[in-house]
């Protein structure tokens, strides 16, 4: 008998809130490796560079998930149909999409696990007085933001910048000019 401070109901749904998780993690990295090695265009070198480091990030935390399920005296998920069956995530094939669609979609993954995981975090905190979850669970969503912001940042999607492109648009429109700076800014040069 496990004995560290968290009676076993906690430590068994705290648990399956870690699985989930861990599925999640778990397809995100597969499909990151997928498009790590599928990526194709104008932008390879970098996104493959890109998409090879947060694979490695992603397999990094797949490892402190399983860990911590194992210190409250659980099992981790494992095979590739409870990976599947757990996952709050799709996969997409490669093939099906450009290489900005491939940093869309991932971008997309990243930002749902961050919203799941700031109601996790606040449920656990409330609810299960776990420390040592809530703290690898603040890690995780960092970790997912700081990749999320990568993606975002290549594909030149931050608030200020699409208001510019707006002004910048207007002021075409009310000068007559033909020229998209949408186009432009937005790094979409014929390699959609």
């Amino acid at each position: 008998m496990v004995n560290i401070g968290l009676v076993e109901r906690n430590r068994s749904e705290v648990c399956q809130v870690l699985n989930t998780l861990l599925a999640d993690v778990f397809l995100l990295s597969t499909k990151t490796k997928n498009y790590h090695w599928n990526v194709t265009g104008l932008h390879f070198h970098d996104l493959h560079q890109l998409l090879g480091e947060q694979y490695a990030k992603l397999d990094l935390l797949i490892d402190q998930i399983t860990e911590r399920v194992q210190v409250l005296d659980n099992n981790a998920l494992g095979t590739m149909m409870e990976f599947l069956s757990f996952t709050r995530l799709e996969e997409h094939p490669y093939y099906e999409l450009s290489d900005r669609g491939m940093v869309e979609e991932l971008c997309d993954d990243h930002e749902t696990l961050i919203r799941a995981l700031r109601k996790i975090l606040e449920r656990n905190a409330d609810i299960y007085c776990d420390a040592g979850t809530t703290d690898l669970l603040t890690t995780v969503m960092q970790q997912h933001e700081n990749m999320a912001w990568m993606l975002r940042s290549v594909l030149g999607q931050k608030s200020h910048l699409k208001q510019w492109v707006k002004n910048q648009e207007q002021t075409q429109r009310e000068n007559g000019v033909e020229i998209s700076v949408a186009n432009v800014s937005s790094g979409n040069k014929g390699n959609s």
